[in-house]
């Protein structure tokens, strides 16, 4: 008993400096920004498909929104949707529309939800809502992104801006993109990351000042909450403990 007390103890100790180390080390100041046009540079953990905005509405393609709605991901962090109104009645409100041949056929994959700023339909070219579209986040998170692509428009700029829970921008990026109907999955890509948990919003835009732009699904990383960095500390120093206490009952 007295070695298993000389031993628990420090551990115990040790508990204690790893999990206010690791509390610690969760988020910190001076934080770095950078800009990706991969999806897979974000190492995301989440995901936010805007099928969860509704179903569409048959036998329109498409789903009527709100310029202000709210969204949650599949791990239960709420995203509110900001969408600025023109002012031209002819433009329509915010739509939700899947990316089928026998619906409306985009560069995006097939059978994407997309979200899109809305248009007026009853021009070719289309006038549209040029945004921005403006996405904040219940909790900062780390990294998150989407692929973008505007309306009646080939070749285009898109603009990306993220910003801080205090309304700060921690900067900006943009990149050239293009727009077809192939279905080929060839929008562009742009994402934010950061080297801690500190983007509470991101705005997309374009160059082109009165085409609708529309974005897919969202790919985000957050990090793990302290109390649940701590649970797994613990876990850990505890199956610790129990194989030391095996060992030395196994010495007796």
């Amino acid at each position: 008993m007295t070695s298993l007390k000389r031993l628990t103890r420090p551990l115990l100790g040790l508990a204690g400096t790893v999990l206010v180390t690791s509390v610690m080390a969760l988020p910190s100041l001076g934080a770095s920004l950078s800009f990706t046009t991969s999806r897979a540079d974000l190492r995301s953990n989440d995901r936010l498909d805007w099928a969860s905005l509704g179903p569409i509405d048959p036998p329109q393609p498409f789903r009527v929104l709100p310029f202000a709605s709210t969204a949650t991901s599949d791990n239960g962090l709420q995203v509110n949707i900001d969408i600025p109104p023109t002012g031209d009645p002819t433009i329509t409100p915010p739509l939700l529309f899947q990316t089928t041949a026998a619906g409306i056929a985009t560069n995006f994959a097939p059978d994407d939800f997309v979200l899109f700023t809305g248009l007026d339909p009853t021009q070719f070219p289309a006038p549209g809502n040029p945004g921005p579209l403006s996405l904040s986040f219940e909790t900062p998170v780390r990294a998150v992104g989407a692929q973008i692509a505007v309306d009646d428009t080939p070749m285009f700029d898109a603009f990306i801006s993220a910003f801080d829970r205090d309304n700060n921008l921690l900067g900006n990026f943009s990149a050239p993109g293009t727009a077809s109907l192939a279905l080929d999955n060839s929008a562009l890509f742009l994402g934010a990351l950061s080297d801690t948990a500190n983007i509470s919003r991101l705005e997309f835009s374009s160059s082109v000042p009165n085409r609708a732009i529309g974005i897919n699904a969202l790919s985000l990383r957050a990090v793990p909450e302290p109390s649940g960095v701590a649970g797994l500390v613990l876990t850990g120093l505890g199956l610790l403990v129990m194989r030391k206490r095996k060992t030395l009952s196994g010495q007796r």
